[in-house]
């Protein structure tokens, strides 16, 4: 008898990052599980979603991708080795960059597994040539539908909560989450509006939470200077807390940026806002209490408008 016969099937997912695209692909990801109940499931990722990808109830166990470039040969060749002696049956590439893309050729010469992606000479390619133009959630249905799997649901986050034990959260929570990617300030709504909004939720009885990192300290500081009931968390929590914080919040009104779609999938009614510098209907997060304001500048957009998306009184 082969001794290999009884051996679980081998997938390869492939999700690099950002935290966004992370959380988008988690739906995917239930997809490729269910198609694929009894199969050994490895995910490949980035350090900073490593934890996050471990605690997923989709994969059996995590590798890093270190990156390796041109400059490195060593490292691309180790990453080459690895990925054909697996011995992957099919990888489902939810990345489709040129970066995994090339992953697709390392596993050469000779017989390469199924591959669902956009490399060259893929077996199941993503080949719409319109694909750049559908949202995230939309090419990656398509793409798995190519590759036969039917059903994907929205990303659902709730295994990733977090115990919230060094957090009191109040009865009535508004999240606030004013920052975004540093190098693209056009995406952010002034932090002077987040505090106005802040003044008018905790009149309303509700608890403004400011959400961020460590470098969003600022901008904590100045909505908790604004509104003295406001619970400054920039710098205070990880990604398991901000699903749990979804989970408990009466609303969330954000910027577009990762932290917003953990919070989403954790469950959080949610007023995402938008500038002409990213399009919503290619990157926004997707739920049955999703409301998205856009404006091209979003200094124009008043916060009797954002006020009025809360839904409390």
């Amino acid at each position: 008898m082969n001794a290999g016969a009884n051996r679980p099937r081998r997938i390869l997912v492939i999700k690099l990052g950002a935290l966004g695209d992370f959380v988008q692909a988690m739906g995917p990801a239930a997809a490729i599980r269910a198609h694929h109940a009894d199969a050994d499931i490895t995910l490949l990722t980035s350090a900073p979603f490593a934890a996050l990808g471990a605690a997923a109830p989709y994969f059996d166990r995590v590798w890093l991708d270190e990156r390796p470039g041109l400059l490195r040969p060593w490292a691309l060749w180790r990453l080459r080795r690895r990925l054909r002696v697996a011995g992957f049956a099919r990888v489902y590439d939810l990345q489709t960059s040129d970066r995994s893309s090339l992953y697709f050729r390392l596993m050469g010469p000779g017989a390469r597994p199924e591959w669902s992606g956009i490399a060259a000479g893929a077996s199941h390619p993503d080949a719409n040539p319109r694909r750049d133009l559908m949202h995230t959630l939309d090419r990656q249905a398509e793409q798995l539908r190519r590759a036969g799997i039917d059903r994907v649901p929205l990303p659902d986050v709730a295994w990733a909560a977090s115990d919230l034990a060094t957090i009191a959260v109040p009865p009535r929570p508004l999240l606030l989450v004013p920052g975004g990617a540093p190098h693209r300030p056009a995406k952010r709504w002034p932090v002077t509006l987040f505090a106005e909004l802040a003044r008018r939720a905790a009149a309303a009885g509700a608890t403004p939470m400011v959400i961020g990192g460590a470098a969003e300290a600022p901008l904590g500081a100045v909505i908790a200077a604004a509104e003295p009931s406001a619970r400054d968390l920039t710098g205070k929590t990880g990604f398991g807390d901000l699903v749990a914080l979804g989970k408990r919040a009466l609303h969330a009104v954000g910027n577009d940026t990762g932290p917003m779609h953990l919070i989403v999938a954790g469950g959080a009614p949610a007023t995402v806002l938008y500038s002409a510098a990213s399009d919503p209907a290619l990157t926004a997060p997707r739920g049955p209490r999703v409301i998205i304001l856009r404006r091209d500048d979003l200094a124009t957009l008043g916060v009797d408008e954002v006020a009025a998306t809360l839904g409390f009184g």
